[in-house]
């Protein structure tokens, strides 16, 4: 069974490249919601996908702070789905993206308390 853990925090470091050219983190986001459109929404981890997406987007807009910790959190598990090379292929009928999924889960297990206050804002915003 693979260590999702330590895949994540390798993801979390690869972040800092992304977060630090807001150019390239934004071209990220665009990945990550083209390659979301061919995943079926299944899971609690998956349907906060979008939420986490608009939490970087307001980030970069500078409409929202967010630590970096949690920042890089999200955008390494967004490297991890956009990827071509997964532990699981991608290309493997109903299982390709079990590996993802469990990626994103895992971080949104690390940053919930936060994407449920972005949510809060954002709500109290429109």
């Amino acid at each position: 069974m693979p260590d999702f853990t330590e895949i994540l925090n390798k993801a979390t470091t690869e972040a800092k490249d992304f977060i630090n050219n807001p150019s390239r983190l934004d071209q990220l986001l665009v990945n990550l919601e083209n390659t979301l459109q061919k995943v079926p929404l299944i899971g609690e981890s998956v349907s906060e996908l979008p939420t986490m997406i608009a939490m970087v987007k307001s980030w970069i807009k500078k409409e929202y702070d967010v630590s970096y910790k949690v920042l890089a959190t999200m955008v390494g598990a967004f490297i991890y789905v956009v990827k071509d090379k997964d532990i699981i292929s991608d290309n493997i009928p109903l299982v390709g993206r079990a590996d993802d999924i469990a990626v994103v889960g895992l971080a949104l297990k690390f940053v919930e308390p936060e994407v449920k206050a972005y949510k809060a804002w954002r709500d109290g915003r429109r």
